[in-house]
């Protein structure tokens, strides 16, 4: 079995679909799968909602897989639970937000000493055996934490701050400089909203139309599938009168994996400045940002990162961009009548400084090395030990395994869907609208269902202890996440979801 399941990760890493036995439509041969997953004992790192946990309108004091405790005056007692109501949920929606890994109360319990036992001295002193670092060093700490999440040749390639669309806006502030002869931005039809927001409030802070000045690189209207070429050929179309090319690594929507390197290779060719939102893309694939020549991207640490709501997200900065270049101005310094180094215009902020000469409180701005010098205020260093937990997970694979799996499980997932449309004799009830090519896809499949079965269909999946992500106002979401989810999750979402289509006839 094992060398089977080898021949399937080499199979579909070669773009192909892999061939199942008759026999995988069962539960047993998901569990055959699973038993070869050398990735499975990352599963025991994260607490995945339960069944009962799921329906929770007030706090207990228990988290899943908690044992069931009952106050009584002469003791506590144990409560039987029920299994199915205590069985762990399908949790794919690991695109959306990530489940929980155990260890960030650990992280939080020592940001929270360290916070009460020494106070303002936790900006400079790292406890002895804590899993965290000085405070101003965290952001630094997760930087370097993060080499092989996207593919940076240093740390200082890299930084921990805000949240992804102010990332977003503060590398547009430096590397979208539009001019009477190039002012377009290029991006897809349908990025995420808040993108979608970023981009035509930076047009209009700039003067600029998204009438005239942005340029959607649409799919086509059936399939919904943007080709490379397509991609190449908008590229060339506006190339002249283009500043900035803004993609997203993983589209949100359909899923599509977009080919990075020769999309930003085609770009910077014809002289345009290439920046990546990588939400979707960072922890779910393999990314080389600094052998592809990228610019800038941006990232949130919520979703395959599982860094928790909301928290801190993250950016990069090509290495080329560090120093001295055509694109750098020089500060005068009044006090001693000299510039200064000079640097990629950016909007400045304290934590940007330079770490040595911060708490100088020095009027003229000396950005820190690389990537950190992007940084504004105090970062949250409540988000920053979410997010050191979160990658000490990282820390016990690489992206490369977690790559081979997720394109076994979602391989899996597609002929389980496959199956049952076979199956399901009339119109088909759905149609996956993500790229079939493994290479074009990450851990995600989108399925379109005919129109007035979302939300009976998502009844159904939601009693069966199903989560995913749903969108309005015909896709369903499905990310068995490699990071937690099992073949077995598969198999029974599949289960699920043919009695709600049954249901829904």
């Amino acid at each position: 079995m094992d060398a089977e399941y080898q021949s399937f990760i080499k199979t579909l890493r070669a773009g192909h679909k892999p061939e199942f036995p008759a026999d995988a439509k069962s539960i047993e041969y998901a569990r055959l799968l699973d038993a070869q997953d050398k990735l499975s004992f990352l599963r025991a790192n994260f607490n995945i909602p339960t069944r009962s946990p799921l329906r929770k309108r007030a706090l207990d004091g228990t988290v899943p897989g908690a044992v069931k405790q009952l106050d009584i005056s002469n003791g506590t007692k144990h409560v039987k639970g029920d299994a199915k109501e205590d069985a762990p949920s399908i949790y794919f929606v690991g695109n959306s937000l990530g489940a929980q890994p155990k260890c960030v109360r650990q992280y939080l319990n020592a940001q929270l000493e360290t916070w009460a036992s020494i106070g303002v001295n936790g900006h400079f002193t790292s406890l002895d055996n804590s899993p965290l670092t000085a405070w101003q060093d965290m952001a630094a700490d997760c930087a370097q934490q993060s080499l092989d999440l996207v593919g940076a040749a240093s740390a200082s390639e890299v930084i921990y701050m805000n949240t992804l669309t102010v990332n977003l806006h503060l590398m547009m502030a430096s590397f979208y400089r539009p001019t009477e002869r190039r002012h377009k931005i290029i991006a897809e039809w349908k990025p995420f909203p808040s993108d979608s927001y970023a981009i035509a409030s930076q047009l209009q802070w700039h003067g600029l139309s998204p009438s005239t000045s942005l340029v959607e690189i649409h799919p086509d209207p059936e399939t919904m599938y943007i080709s490379t070429e397509h991609i190449l050929s908008v590229i060339d179309e506006h190339a002249d009168s283009t500043a900035l090319l803004l993609l997203p690594g993983i589209q949100y929507y359909t899923g599509q994996l977009f080919n990075i390197p020769l999309i930003t290779s085609h770009a910077r060719a014809r002289g345009i400045t290439v920046g990546w939102d990588l939400a979707h893309a960072v922890g779910n694939a393999e990314l080389f940002l600094h052998a592809w020549d990228v610019d800038f991207a941006v990232w949130c640490t919520y979703k395959y990162l599982n860094a928790g709501p909301g928290a801190i997200a993250g950016a990069f900065v090509h290495e080329r961009h560090h120093h001295h270049g055509h694109h750098h101005h020089s500060t005068p310094d009044p006090e001693k009548g000299v510039d200064v180094v000079g640097y990629l215009p950016r909007l400045a902020g304290w934590y940007g400084a330079d770490k040595t000469t911060r708490f100088n409180m020095d009027k003229v701005f000396r950005p820190a090395e690389g990537a950190h010098g992007w940084q504004m205020s105090n970062p949250s260093v409540v988000d920053l030990a979410c997010v050191r937990a979160a990658l000490a997970v990282f820390g016990q694979t690489d992206m490369r395994a977690l790559r081979d799996k997720a394109v076994v499980l979602t391989g899996y997932l597609e002929w389980l869907l496959m199956g049952l449309l076979k199956d399901n004799f009339g119109e088909p009830a759905f149609r996956i609208i993500t790229p079939g090519n493994p290479l074009e896809r990450g851990s995600h499949l989108s399925l379109l269902l005919r129109p007035g079965l979302l939300d009976r269909v998502s009844e159904t999946l939601a009693a069966g202890g199903v989560v995913v992500d749903v969108r309005k106002p015909d896709v369903i979401r499905v990310a068995p996440v490699p990071m937690y989810c099992r073949f077995e999750d598969v198999w029974g979402f599949i289960e699920v979801l043919k009695t709600a289509l049954e249901e829904a006839r």
